[in-house]
């Protein structure tokens, strides 16, 4: 069997193609590494006010509290919860928020949205979250009344597949206050 030099021409670009799009500084691992360094950073150079902390090493989820309640209302799986939020990116912008107010000192503001909590079922059993992985894992460690900031690397919110006004692969944060917990069904 004879080999055409239209053929080996093409295996050399696919494998060229292949190699050249694994950027080894850009996998999920070391992703993952930076953004928890970077959150990190982010926290300790921050004058947030911290009364509690919850730092998930597996995920990268961080929470300080800014307030905490002890209401002992826990949000359990299946429970629809109402938050107000902002959200910003690590270099402060924000991109997001639930409230008028701050949509329009940014300079992000909708006329055609709605500016109230959002709302929404915790994920349960085979039904994925409405929200990224990383903000809904945050509120489950909040108690009603809770304000707290949440901080997720880009695994844990839209990672390489962001709405437009997030760059790719971007570390989060959310400020939020718990404003309700109504029962789900596995409550």
């Amino acid at each position: 069997m004879k080999i055409k030099p239209a053929n080996i021409l093409f295996l050399f670009l696919i494998s060229i193609l292949s190699f050249s799009c694994i950027d080894k500084g850009q996998t999920v691992d070391a992703l993952f590494e930076k953004d928890v360094k970077a959150i990190a950073e982010y926290i300790e150079n921050s004058d947030m006010v911290n009364v509690k902390e919850f730092i998930d090493p597996l995920t990268g989820v961080s929470v300080i509290w800014q307030e905490v309640s002890n209401s002992k209302v826990k949000i359990t799986r299946g429970d629809t919860i109402s938050t107000d939020y902002t959200g910003k990116l690590l270099n402060d912008v924000v991109f997001d928020s639930s409230i008028e107010a701050i949509a329009k000192a940014n300079n992000i503001f909708n006329s055609q949205r709605r500016y109230v909590p959002l709302r929404f079922p915790t994920s349960v059993g085979n039904f994925p979250s409405v929200v990224i992985p990383g903000f809904e894992y945050g509120l489950i460690q909040l108690e009603l009344g809770d304000k707290a900031t949440i901080l997720l690397p880009s695994e844990q919110g839209y990672g390489n597949n962001p709405p437009a006004g997030i760059p790719l692969n971007a570390p989060l944060i959310f400020e939020v206050n718990l404003i309700e917990v109504k029962a789900g069904p596995n409550s």
